[in-house]
This record gives C-alpha cells, sequence and structure tokens, in this order.
C-alpha cells in the first residue's frame, strides 16, 4: 500500500510555478503578515477568499506583495473543504486574473451567430439591448421562453432575476450533465442526497470502494488528504475503474471493469452480501424496507454470473464483498461526482445506494455522515411571480423523476421541429461553456440558431462565447465579493470572499451586472443592496458576526445543534421516503413506470477497429475553463489518448505519435492528440482527459492543443428516469494522417 505522503503529493504539484505575477494591483489588503519567502522577508497583506476554479470551493487566503501584485494563495487552516492545502487548481487561481486572454469588455455582435464579429459596447448599451430584447420575448412568447443556464457562485443573482421575471426555467448543466442520477437515486433510496461535498467519513473509513470515483484525479481537496489518512491506517480501498488510476495505484484491490457492466458488479456484490449474511442485519431490519423482495431479485447473480459479463474473476468479487463485510458499517461505496454514463445512471447509482444501506452505512462512522449546514438569512425581497409554465410542460410527462431543470430538455425546446410545449427563445448562459460541456455539439449549435437572444456571462472567450448576441465580461473571484458560502460538512460554516483587486479592463461582477439588468427590466426592487458588501453585512450582523469580523477570520465554523453526527445505538431514525425508511425497493420508481429494484441490461458494443471512449479530469485543470490558465498550462498543456499497447501494435501506433480520433458517426477530432501507449487502460477502450482541444483562437495558450472528447460524443445515452446525458456509448478509431489539414498553434 503507497504511503499518505506518496498519495498526497499530486496536491502540490502546481506550487512551484506560482512566483509573482506580473503587473500592479491595486487594492487595500485586511491584514498585515510578514512571509518568509526563502532568505528574503516579504510584507505581505492577506485578503479572504474562496476558490471558483472549482465547485469546491476551498477557503483561502490572498496574499499581495507591498507593491499590489497578487503573489499567492494558500488554504485558510480552519476550512472544512481544504484544511488549510489548496490543490493545483487553487494555488494557480492567480492565473485566472493575469491572463491576457480574458474578456475585457462588452461585446455585440454585429454578423451572424458563429462569425465570430463583435464590436465593443459600454456596459449601458449592452445591458440596454439584453433588457430591450428579454421584453420582446417575454411579450411575445412569455416570460417561460426564458431560460437560464447557470454554474458557480453567480448562480444566486440570475435566479433571483429570472425568477423575478416568472420563470422558472434555471437550469444547472451540472444536474443533467454530471450529479442527477446520484441525486435522485439516493433521494428514491434514503430520502435524502449525497450533498457536495460528498458527505462521505472517508477519515474513519475501514474500506473506500470507489466505482468509476476517481479521487487523487478531479482533485476534490478534502476527499483526497481524508483517503490520505485512510491508507495510512491501513483501511482497504477498492478501485473499479477500466483505467490503472492514480486511486487504483493506491488500492489494495483494483477490478479493471468491461466499460457499462457496473451494474452487473453491484448486484452480484448485493447477491454475494445477502447470501454469506455479510450485511448488517440488526440495522437493515431497524431502518430498511424491501429487503425480501431484494434478496429474491438478486438471487442468482451469482459471481459467476457477473464474471460472464464484466471479465472480473469470480473469486476476486468474493474477495472484495467479503472486505465490505468485514469493514462494515465502517465502509463507503463512494457515490461518484460525474455519473452519466450509460443512460442506466439512476438505476446504476441505485445500486450503489443499496449496497451502503446493506453494509449499514448511511448515518455511521466510517460510513456516510449527517450533514451539518449554517443557515445564511435571506434578504426580504417582492414575492416572485409564479410561473404560468414550467419545463415539465415542453414535453410532459418526460423524465418524471427529476429533481430539477433537465438542461438537454431546454435546448431541446429551442428546436422547432421538436414540436415543445412552448418554446424557448432566450438563453442567459452564465459561467458554463455549453458547446464543451452538452454532448452532441451540432444539436446544441441548432438550437441556438432559432434563438432570438443568446447572452454569455463569462471570463474568458470561451466556444459559447463565440456563438452569443451580446457578451457581458464578468470579472474573475479574485476581483469581486460573493453571497455567503454555506456549504454542508461535519459543522456548520461559512466563508467569506472579497476582492484582492479592483477589475481590470471593463469588466464587472456578477451581482452588479444582474442588478444593474433589473433595474432596466423594472425589477430593482428584487435587489435592494446597491452594494453585494452591505448585503452581505446585514446577513453577518444578523447572525451575530460582521463583514469586519469576516475579513479578519475568513472562515467562521460553528458548533453543531446537537451532537448527531452519526446515528446512536438504538436511535429511531424517520427518513425522508414515503415508508420512513431507507427503500431497496423503490415503490416510488414503481408508480412512475420503472424498475423499483437494479436491473443489468447489456449495452452495444463497439464495431471492428472501434473503441469505446472513456474521458476524465487531471489534478490541474478543472473541465475546460482551466485549459488557457497560463500557471496550469505550464502543469499540462494538453491532453493525451491512452491506448492499450496490443492495440497499438495492431495500429502501428508509436508513443508520442500524433494521431486523430474519428468516432462511430465519422466525427473526426478538429485536433490531432498525442498518444500514450501504456498498459493502464484496457484493449477495448481509450482514454483521455476532457477539457482540451479548444477551437477558439482568442485563447492563444490552448487553442489547437490536444482534442477535444466532447466533439466525438454524438450518441447521448438518456436516462429516461431524470435525464441524464449518457455520454459513454461513443467509440472512437484512429486516423494515423490527415492529408490536406493543417493545425494551427
Amino acid at each position: 500500500m503507497s504511503s499518505r505522503r506518496e498519495f498526497i503529493r499530486i496536491s502540490f504539484i502546481g506550487a512551484g510555478v506560482l512566483a509573482v505575477a506580473p503587473g500592479v494591483l491595486k487594492a487595500t489588503g485586511v491584514i498585515t503578515d510578514p512571509v518568509k519567502a526563502g532568505d528574503l522577508k516579504v510584507d505581505l497583506k492577506r485578503i479572504p477568499t474562496y476558490c471558483e476554479v472549482c465547485f469546491w470551493k476551498c477557503a483561502g487566503w490572498v496574499y499581495k506583495t507591498s507593491e499590489g501584485n497578487i503573489w499567492k494563495i494558500i488554504g485558510n487552516d480552519e476550512d472544512q473543504h481544504c484544511n488549510g492545502r489548496l490543490c493545483p487548481r487553487g494555488t494557480g487561481g492567480v492565473g485566472m486574473y493575469y491572463d491576457a486572454d480574458r474578456l475585457k469588455t462588452p461585446l455585440i455582435r454585429t454578423e451572424e451567430r458563429g462569425m465570430q464579429v463583435f464590436r465593443e459596447a459600454s456596459w449601458d448599451e449592452a445591458l440596454n439591448l439584453v433588457a430591450s430584447k428579454i421584453k420582446d420575448i417575454s411579450s411575445k412568447y412569455g416570460p417561460e421562453s426564458l431560460a437560464l443556464f447557470t454554474h458557480g457562485s453567480g448562480s444566486a443573482y440570475y435566479t433571483n432575476l429570472f425568477k423575478a421575471l416568472g420563470t422558472g426555467n434555471i437550469a444547472e448543466p451540472s444536474y443533467a450533465q454530471c450529479r442527477g442520477p446520484r441525486d435522485d437515486a439516493f433521494f428514491a433510496t434514503f430520502g435524502e442526497e449525497a450533498y457536495s461535498p460528498e458527505i462521505t467519513d472517508i477519515r474513519d473509513t475501514r474500506c473506500l470502494v470507489l466505482i468509476g470515483s476517481h479521487i487523487g484525479e478531479n482533485m476534490h481537496n478534502n476527499q483526497v488528504q481524508e483517503m490520505s489518512d485512510a491508507i495510512d491506517k491501513g483501511a482497504t480501498i477498492i478501485t473499479v475503474d477500466p483505467r490503472f488510476s492514480t486511486a487504483a495505484g493506491k488500492s489494495k484491490f483494483w477490478l479493471p471493469i468491461k466499460p457499462a457492466t457496473d451494474i452487473a458488479l453491484l448486484l452480484a456484490w448485493i447477491h454475494e452480501i445477502i447470501y454469506n449474511e455479510y450485511y448488517d442485519k440488526k440495522y437493515v431490519e431497524k431502518y430498511c424496507s424491501g429487503f425480501d423482495q431484494l434478496k429474491t431479485h438478486v438471487k442468482d447473480f451469482t459471481p459467476e454470473w457477473a464474471y460472464g459479463i464484466t471479465t472480473i474473476k469470480p473469486d476476486l468479487i468474493r474477495k472484495t464483498a467479503k472486505e465490505m463485510g468485514n469493514a462494515s458499517p465502517a465502509v463507503i461505496v463512494h457515490p461518484g461526482r460525474h455519473v452519466t454514463w450509460y443512460g442506466d445512471d439512476t438505476q446504476r447509482v441505485r445500486a450503489i445506494a443499496i449496497l451502503n444501506a446493506l453494509l449499514g452505512s448511511w448515518g455511521r462512522r466510517g460510513g456516510l455522515y449527517r450533514p451539518a449546514k449554517f443557515t445564511v438569512p435571506i434578504v426580504p425581497v417582492p414575492a416572485y411571480k409564479e410561473p404560468v409554465k414550467t419545463w415539465q410542460d415542453i414535453f410532459p410527462g418526460k423524465y418524471p423523476i427529476a429533481s430539477a431543470p433537465v438542461t438537454n430538455l431546454l435546448i431541446e425546446a429551442s428546436i422547432p421541429d421538436n414540436k415543445p410545449g412552448f418554446p424557448v427563445k432566450g438563453w442567459f448562459v452564465n459561467g458554463t461553456n455549453l458547446i464543451l460541456t452538452i454532448p452532441n455539439q451540432a444539436n446544441t449549435i441548432k438550437a441556438i440558431q432559432n434563438l432570438d437572444l443568446l447572452v454569455v456571462v463569462d471570463t474568458m472567450p470561451m466556444e459559447i462565447t463565440g456563438w452569443a448576441d451580446v457578451i457581458l465580461p464578468e470579472c474573475t473571484y479574485l476581483e469581486r465579493y460573493d453571497a455567503l458560502r454555506a456549504s454542508p460538512h461535519r459543522r456548520p460554516s461559512i466563508a467569506l470572499r472579497m476582492p484582492a483587486a479592483e477589475p481590470l479592463n471593463n469588466t464587472k461582477p456578477g451581482y452588479w451586472i444582474a442588478r444593474e439588468l433589473a433595474i432596466k427590466l423594472g425589477l430593482g426592487d428584487y435587489f435592494p443592496y446597491e452594494k453585494l458588501e452591505d448585503m452581505l453585512d446585514w446577513q453577518l450582523k444578523k447572525i451575530g458576526s460582521s463583514l469586519e469580523e469576516m475579513k479578519r477570520s475568513g472562515v467562521k465554523n460553528f458548533p453543531r445543534d446537537a451532537d448527531d453526527l452519526y446515528f446512536t445505538e438504538e436511535e429511531a431514525v424517520e427518513f425522508s421516503t414515503d415508508s420512513g425508511k431507507i427503500e431497496l425497493y423503490s415503490a416510488f420508481f414503481e408508480q412512475s413506470g420503472f424498475d423499483p429494484l437494479p436491473k443489468y441490461v447489456p449495452h452495444e458494443e463497439p464495431a471492428e477497429g472501434f473503441y469505446r471512449l472513456i474521458y476524465g479530469r487531471a489534478p490541474m485543470h478543472t473541465f475546460s475553463r482551466t485549459s488557457n490558465n497560463p500557471n496550469l498550462t505550464d502543469l499540462m498543456h494538453e491532453n493525451s489518448v491512452w491506448i492499450n499497447p496490443r492495440v497499438a501494435k495492431a495500429w502501428g501506433i508509436k508513443q508520442d505519435q500524433y494521431i486523430w480520433l474519428k468516432n462511430q458517426d465519422n466525427v473526426v477530432s478538429d485536433f490531432p492528440v498525442k498518444v500514450r501507449v501504456t498498459e493502464r487502460i484496457r484493449w477495448d477502450s481509450v482514454y483521455m482527459v476532457h477539457g482540451f482541444g479548444h477551437a477558439q483562437k482568442q485563447m492563444k495558450r490552448c487553442f489547437g492543443k490536444g482534442a477535444s472528447d466532447t466533439q466525438l460524443i454524438t450518441k447521448v445515452l438518456t436516462d429516461p428516469i431524470m435525464g441524464g446525458t449518457g455520454m459513454r456509448g461513443n467509440f472512437v478509431t484512429f486516423i494515423t494522417e490527415k492529408t490536406g489539414t493543417e493545425v494551427a498553434s
């Protein structure tokens, strides 16, 4: 077993590249803190922040020199998300501020969409145009024909605005493209979601099962640290992955599963745990319903049955099931994060939830703890208009269990040929690059061409900005106040983000943009505070703190209301399900027309000469949003495609050779990608890191570097339960020469 030190070092691989960045910033520091940098003593000022490079939002300190330069960002010791340590992305956040390619001023389109011809505009002109178009759409079609696609801290401001307009079409792409199947599967089982950050008690676990969860590469900060602690304490790590990932390298057991067969393995584990009586009998009897139906359901799902499907040997299935049973209840079958794979993802995660329930891990030390979240006082605003129509009216009866608006459904509603219940004619896109986020790019572009308005708020000229009618440049998180971070964790807490510098160029904070637009729409009452910092101070004083206090501490942790992190012995717990118990057999699913218990259904196999496309993350990048970051591109400036040596030999492909990828629908990657020949990937699959292959020339560092997996994901396996877009049903083959095509860089 590899040591904690060896595993956690990936968190610090970015530290060496973060020197003082050029340029002078005008900002007032909050705390003077002498820091020794080598032999040079530098007087630094520190400003509290929480990171916006990924959704973990670790709290930290921005350090500035006496000349006003941002020197570095470090973690806040009091923060439960990071425990004082930032990952490479967090420390590299300085690069977002200094990126010369970032958006600088509002832009208005002057040619047809796709031509990338814009003119500079003032904020007043740009917002007047947006307000006018929103009024036109609302008047002609109704406010329900407006949709917000949002991600990140600014979501609260634009959500407030769109609710005030009278539309509930407010979608976070992370629901249908990432976490939605997990949330709805856990809701159906426990009456509660797995939250974000996940409520996994990894620090005290005795057995951690990662089935498609790449801790160490997705850099969910405190989970990486806790897994390192668990390794030191001798915990068993079981990794199920067709690729020998970073986590697999730290595991006692690696199960190189055949892709698209995960449900078969999970059912075999459930069979073994029930029929060998490894399950927590007392817990199941007290808290669970549907056990007898489950036991009958999995009777024939033996390890031998699963072997013929998964290629995992029966003995290994038995050994790993016993490891879980031995560790119960201090065992976690990790719920995962990005779980939209094969179109049956809600049922696959249901099987994960059922395993956790059988092992007695929900609400137990070393399993999944009870979260606590601080309730931030809400500023009084007028009542929102009740939407006349909702997203469920677009295609009635579709995705009946979806607990949030489905991004791809709203996109489909923008295409008249689909005959939606009502059209979506205006998009407002904040902090999400839909072109590289949503699979089937051609369909997204088709929808865009039918819009009356597309507004994009972003810090960078992403692919989606090239299709916008109006581009509103947001300043980076280092230049603005934002809403208090109040994420669930072991203890309730809040964290402050405040500006470490004035906004560069002609960029503005999200709160300012939303409020100014609201005023132009006659909705200013929904933003009663001119400055966000005044609202923050009001909220903080309501809880006995103040903005000045938070400027000094950055993070404030509160005691739990009760000592109830875990279930107590003999505690009577009522779950928020129809039965009040953990539902192994889901009557809710059954009533909605879906299988009450997970079933394995075979998936399509690749044609001869094609290989399943698998994608993932790298510890120094977040999706496609960091590919141009000057600090992080130094660590990884392009992706590569992993190919098994057996396959490479058959094709005559060499290490570091550049090739193009072609998918089953004859879509060829715009740019070539470097080959990594490695035994760490199964022969029937290839692997690449997501977020590269940018076609936006305005992003000079990342343009043309590597290949885009999203471009090759043209087949979408949609989950009928909640609308999740399964993206791992695509296959690629190799083109070693692309005659007549030049690739600029």
